[in-house]
């Protein structure tokens, strides 16, 4: 990492121009007459007088290198120590079949329901920090994606792979809560939480979704439960070889009761989200709700870079004042 200690010296650099428009005034306006020397301006100009032309050159490359030197360039390292735990997040998402509704709209596009999703929570794991976030999906059986972890940018990559269909054609709300519980338990943590993202009914999995409440409560497990998607009918892609593609709509029922339920008993809120903008609303709102204050350790190692500049710079000036003392001697 590059960085000036003192960058405040560069403040100096406009004594240059000034200085430059100076000496360019004192030789408009000289202060004694001379005779004419038009009938000599046809004699062309030696090399050595090019050159004299370009002395003050030295110079202030060498003043410009000095006063770079006195900011204090710096190269080195800066690294970050979190020493807050943070909070353990599970979020759960639906892979279920009903996840294809194209009902929602990102960027002007047309989007279906989990791609909608990937974008917003790719948002919520960004302005994280300090926090361990895992992953858990589900449709007929529920697994875990990714363990708890710090590592943001695993998080992103490993959601945009997510797939409709993945973990079969159901939906396992009440195993997808078990799943979770189990990872919470990986890591102690003064604060566990899921965030269960859902757009239809349990309806498959061993473990039913007020049994897995019962076991966040015990737990002390705060299950903020969301539910996706329009209200009625809503599009699904069909694609037929033999009459291509095509929209059908289809009905898509949200056990809400039973989401508002198991965030009620959990201590967490039930959300409803039926656009892009609601849903990036609820995530934002959790956010708040779930903040830590994280302390952070901040320290630094620095190489000092200005020797590299003073060198030049007085071999410069040493080279102005040696010609402009012998070969180069201007005479008043």
């Amino acid at each position: 990492m590059f960085r000036f200690a003192a960058p405040w010296f560069f403040l100096l650099l406009t004594l240059i121009p000034a200085a430059i428009f100076h000496r360019t005034r004192r030789r408009v306006c000289p202060a004694m007459g001379t005779s004419d020397l038009g009938s000599a301006s046809d004699i062309g100009s030696s090399l050595f007088l090019r050159m004299s032309r370009m002395l003050p050159v030295l110079k202030y490359a060498a003043l410009c290198l000095m006063i770079a030197a006195l900011a204090r360039p710096q190269w080195g390292t800066q690294k970050t120590n979190v020493m807050t735990e943070g909070i353990n997040i599970v979020l759960a998402v639906d892979l279920s079949e009903s996840m294809a509704a194209l009902d929602f709209r990102r960027k002007g596009k047309v989007v279906n329901r989990l791609e909608a999703v990937k974008g917003v929570v790719r948002e919520f794991v960004q302005k994280r920090s300090g926090d361990r976030i895992g992953m858990v999906v589900f449709g007929s059986d529920a697994y875990t994606q990714l363990p708890l972890t710090r590592d943001y940018n695993t998080i992103v990559s490993i959601l945009e792979r997510l797939e409709i269909g993945a973990a079969g054609k159901r939906t396992a709300i009440g195993d997808a809560i078990g799943i979770s519980l189990k990872r919470l338990t990986d890591i102690r943590s003064k604060s566990n939480i899921i965030i269960l993202l859902t757009d239809g009914r349990s309806n498959s999995g061993e473990l039913s979704p007020e049994t897995a409440a019962g076991v966040a409560v015990s737990k002390k497990v705060k299950i903020y439960t969301i539910g996706v998607g329009s209200r009625g009918e809503a599009p699904f892609l069909v694609r037929s070889p033999l009459f291509g593609d095509r929209y059908v709509y289809q009905k898509v029922d949200i056990d809400e009761t039973t989401l508002k339920g198991i965030a009620q008993k959990t201590g967490g809120l039930y959300f409803r989200a039926e656009d892009t903008g609601g849903l990036a609303e609820i995530y934002d709102t959790i956010d708040r709700l779930e903040k830590t204050e994280v302390k952070v350790r901040r320290f630094a190692e620095y190489n000092e870079m200005y020797p590299y500049l003073l060198l030049p710079a007085f071999v410069l000036l040493i080279l102005w004042m040696v010609l402009s003392n012998t070969r180069f001697l201007r005479v008043p």
